[in-house]
């Protein structure tokens, strides 16, 4: 019977089924991890960050300051000859203050970028999650169904074999 199709395992479609249904899981995981990871990126870089460089900041100032009035006592000083220990404090304490203000500043620029870099990838990442959440969801839903027509399928008895005329 050449109108007839003989369907003798139906498991490739369930074992396909169950690892999309795996796949859907562990995607959803994926971009759940993404999306907290976004929102504490951008909590990191728009409150803990600037909080840090600005005490940094008022840290290292206060270095520089102590620094340079140890410079200038030594220069007042009639037991120090030559204060070249307390102008390389000076000077290291001035190059610590401008790292830490050039990192303020990098992160106030990084902040007001952060949004606009990072938005149109976080919303690519929301069309996947939509096309997981609809599109999969719906083609494990066609799988069922497929499932079932060929379960009943196979269940229909064949047709009996016409009698062959003889001519």
């Amino acid at each position: 019977m050449a109108d007839q199709a003989r369907i003798s395992n139906l498991d490739a479609i369930e074992a396909f089924r169950s690892a999309l249904i795996v796949f859907i899981s562990k995607t959803r995981q994926a971009l759940d991890t993404v999306q907290d990871a976004v929102k504490k990126n951008r909590a990191w870089l728009q409150t803990e960050q600037p909080a840090f460089w600005s005490s940094q900041i008022k840290q290292r100032q206060k270095r520089l300051d102590q620094a340079q009035q140890e410079l200038m006592s030594a220069r007042m000083s009639e037991f120090v000859e030559t204060p070249a220990a307390q102008q390389m404090a000076v000077r290291k304490a001035r190059a610590a203050l401008e790292e830490a203000q050039a990192k303020m500043e990098r992160t106030k620029a990084w902040s007001r970028d952060y949004d606009r870099t990072v938005d149109p990838l976080a919303r690519k990442l929301d069309s996947l999650r939509d096309f997981i959440d609809s599109d999969l969801a719906l083609a494990i839903a066609h799988l069922v169904e497929i499932q079932k027509i060929l379960d009943a399928y196979n269940e229909t008895p064949m047709p009996a074999a016409a009698p062959e005329t003889q001519s």
